[in-house]
């Protein structure tokens, strides 16, 4: 594939990592239409192709054999990317894969404090993605890269509980399998508890891996680097029980992203080119059968190249964590009152559950339905106190965290770079709430330009 490798060398460190077009664009393989590109044009493959628009979701064209060997390259791209190019998080041209800075927890920070330097050192992630109540369970990593957050989470999740990371980049792979027995070492575990798998995350049946095996399943910015976020979506959901969620970190984009960022090499190992649209995330979590998701925090990304701000134009980029829960469609929930009792690890005193919830130990607080659904039938059940509540409550729609109206302000503050100090400790279910938020936020202007 000639995307990308004309014009001059963008370098970092020393290393060359990809070439753009002069003022003409990217250039392209002779005879190849982009807009039959996997991640280009309308009728791409979903996530990146497709356009995702209002509650429909447009289905993707049949990849055939045509879609196949294109996902090979971007494939392929990636794993050079991540196996050869970058060396350290000092290669990379963004902070689009840098954590961002937030409180990290004292047993969470002594977990990543016992990972090994190597390990840690090719750590490139974009989100804290270590959730809460994690004893004994059974956890996926998608994108595990060297295994920074495995080992952290092996620690956490005890001898009873188990890790499993998959990537497609062997190279990375191999790193983190090298380390197994200096990390069980050093927990003083007898028996291993974590295990390396190469392979792909859209493809989480070929790798083993089986329906409903799994409690917990992460993702540390990887899911923008595959061209069908669809099918991602839908192994996640395959693969982790009922009550089970998938807590990620990824890439947002605040428009459906132009050609020449879809089709650029080193925007697409930056997590950048393969963002999806903030939007579509409701969309194709609802299309799916999650329940919609909940937005726990999210910061701007910055460029630090010029040569990637030209190419970037008006276009602004978030790295947003957020929760996705898998529940049983039973009968309609309750709003009830919940008491958070202190049980969980490092989290006694309270609980930020998202951006609208945070349980104080002893607290009484009035939840709606969907939450209260979450916390009855997920692993935080034995961590609440649950009542129903008799009297009927203003209805919110089925509003979630993200499209709640405290949610959804959270999240377009820190889109126009507003920093936000407050956390939203109760969501008041006497407000209004408009469904979605988007549509009011929207008729507002845009949340991306700055203020």
């Amino acid at each position: 594939m000639t995307l990308g490798l004309a014009g001059p060398e963008v370098r970092r460190g020393g290393t060359a990592l990809g070439r753009w077009a002069g003022s003409g664009g990217i250039s392209r393989t002779p005879g190849r239409d982009p807009a039959c590109l996997p991640w280009g044009g309308a009728s791409g493959a979903l996530g990146l192709g497709s356009r995702l628009r209002g509650a429909q979701v447009l289905e993707s064209r049949d990849r055939g054999d045509m879609a196949a060997p294109r996902d090979a390259e971007i494939w392929k791209d990636v794993q050079t990317y991540y196996g050869q190019v970058l060396k350290k998080a000092a290669d990379l041209q963004t902070n689009a894969c840098v954590t961002s800075t937030r409180p990290v927890p004292k047993h969470i920070q002594e977990a990543l404090q016992n990972v090994h330097e190597e390990v840690a050192l090719r750590y490139y992630g974009c989100g804290l993605v270590i959730p809460e109540c994690l004893e004994n369970c059974w956890i996926l990593d998608l994108g595990s890269g060297s295994g920074r957050d495995c080992y952290a989470l092996s620690q956490l999740v005890g001898e009873k509980g188990h890790v499993t990371g998959i990537d497609m980049t062997e190279g990375q792979v191999e790193v983190a399998k090298k380390y197994i027995g200096y990390h069980m070492e050093k927990y003083g575990f007898q028996v291993p508890n974590v295990t390396f798998i190469h392979g792909y995350i859209e493809k989480l049946g070929e790798a083993g891996i089986k329906n409903e095996s799994y409690d917990i399943i992460i993702s540390n910015c990887v899911i923008n680097l595959v061209p069908d976020k669809q099918e991602v979506l839908k192994e996640v959901y395959r693969v982790l029980k009922h009550g089970g969620e998938l807590y990620f970190s990824d890439v947002y984009a605040s428009l459906e992203l132009p050609e020449e960022i879809r089709t650029h090499k080193v925007l697409w190992g930056e997590c950048l080119g393969g963002a999806l649209y903030w939007k579509d995330l409701a969309i194709l979590a609802q299309k799916i059968g999650f329940c919609p998701p909940r937005l726990v925090t999210a910061s701007l990304i910055t460029v630090q190249n010029k040569e990637v701000e030209r190419v970037i134009g008006n276009c602004r980029f978030v790295s947003a964590t957020f929760r996705l829960f898998k529940l049983l469609k039973t009968e309609p929930a309750k709003r009830c009152q919940v008491i958070y009792n202190g049980g969980i690890t490092g989290h006694k005193k309270e609980l930020i559950f998202d951006a609208n919830f945070t349980f104080k130990e002893g607290e009484i607080v009035e939840v709606d339905e969907e939450t209260a659904a979450i916390l009855k039938n997920s692993r935080f059940a034995q961590d609440f106190l649950i009542t129903p509540i008799g009297e009927k409550l203003p209805t919110c729609g089925g509003c979630s965290a993200l499209e709640s109206k405290e949610g959804a302000c959270y999240f377009h503050q820190i889109l126009k770079g507003v920093q936000i100090q407050k956390r939203f400790k109760k969501r008041s279910l006497e407000d209004e709430c408009p469904c979605p938020a988007f549509i009011q936020m929207d008729r507002l202007g845009s949340p991306w330009k700055s203020g």
